[in-house]
């Protein structure tokens, strides 16, 4: 199983709107937290895409990037990119060009997203989302399959013989495809063939289960292998020495957030008591020491069939930049090993 961690860039709010200086700060900390993960081993680092005040991720490609230049090893993609609102042809090239910097280590998660700022930022109807979404992977995926395209749809101009350069290293980028809990996203991820990256920050973990076997029956009944079908997990988490010090680091700001988050959407407020059952044996939070987190991902992984990769989201609890390379060392250093032993 393959270990990542996510970033969506995020930037410390709580004491109003960030300053120039506060964004320059956590945006070359987060750059230096990945050159880290490659030094200690993490097999990917992913970044997300907002368009919100508490995030700088709304240009992934471009911190991915800088990051490529400086790593050797490390796999690097989008988490996710939100491909409803983009220009299928521009992700293409922005990724491409990522793969060429990196010397073929690109990948793209690409999905809906979780926030709807990006649709009238761009000139779409949230309405259309899944519509948006299915013209725009299909074109997608046909550029990634030919290097002259023609293509037409309803949301963007036609391509005529289109030649669409640079090429990747990669003869395909690999491409996930980023989902929450609709069943027709499985299935559509499952029926293309597609890996699959599910966002589980809540609740039970194995309550997908019934969702992934939909995406395995859709894949095989498409004439895929199993082995094509792959199913990773994007988890909030936090690793510390000890199950208390992680609780006591990662609550406070973890409850600040969600808590603003859950008033836009009617959640009500994070409370000690709510955290500590999702944060139980078969629960989605990913917070303790080193042999606990281990043993729940392994859990994860029996109660979902297997999955091929666990991403950590770790930077929504305000965390400090020392605070997050701990506990990628101790990711790296003493989950991994535990994990890759099963």
């Amino acid at each position: 199983m393959e270990i990542g961690i996510d970033s969506f860039a995020a930037v410390d709010i709580t004491k109003g709107p960030p300053s120039s200086i506060d964004r320059v700060k956590a945006i070359s900390e987060l750059i230096d937290r990945i050159v880290y993960a490659d030094e200690v081993g993490i097999d990917f680092f992913g970044i997300g895409e907002h368009h919100r005040e508490e995030f700088l991720d709304s240009a992934p490609h471009m911190i991915l990037a800088a990051a490529a230049a400086k790593t050797k090893r490390i796999k690097l993609g989008s988490a996710v990119a939100v491909l409803s609102a983009a220009d299928p042809v521009r992700v293409f090239q922005n990724y491409a060009t990522l793969d060429l910097i990196s010397s073929g280590r690109a990948e793209m998660v690409v999905g809906r997203g979780s926030f709807s700022e990006s649709f009238p930022l761009f000139g779409f109807q949230f309405e259309d989302y899944d519509a948006l979404f299915k013209e725009k992977l299909e074109l997608l995926l046909q550029i990634r399959s030919m290097d002259v395209v023609s293509w037409s749809g309803n949301y963007r101009a036609p391509l005529n013989d289109q030649l669409i350069t640079p090429r990747p290293l990669q003869e395909k980028i690999p491409i996930w495809l980023g989902v929450g809990g609709t069943p027709a996203s499985f299935v559509r991820a499952g029926s293309m063939g597609l890996p699959l990256m599910i966002a589980i920050i809540g609740g039970e973990t194995h309550r997908f289960r019934p969702l992934i076997d939909l995406y395995r029956k859709a894949g095989a009944e498409a004439g895929f292998a199993p082995e094509e079908l792959k199913v990773g997990i994007h988890s909030l988490g936090y690793v510390a020495e000890t199950k208390d010090q992680a609780v006591e680091d990662y609550f406070p700001g973890y409850a600040h957030n969600f808590t603003r988050i859950g008033k836009e959407r009617g959640w009500p407020p994070v409370t000690l008591e709510r955290f500590s059952a999702q944060n139980g044996r078969t629960g989605a939070l990913l917070v303790g020491d080193p042999e606990e987190v281990a043993e729940k991902i392994l859990g994860h992984s029996a109660s979902l069939g297997g999955i091929s990769r666990l991403t950590f989201q770790l930077d929504n609890a305000n965390l400090t930049h020392e605070q997050l390379k701990n506990t990628m060392r101790l990711i790296a250093e003493k989950v991994m090993p535990i994990i890759n032993q099963e």
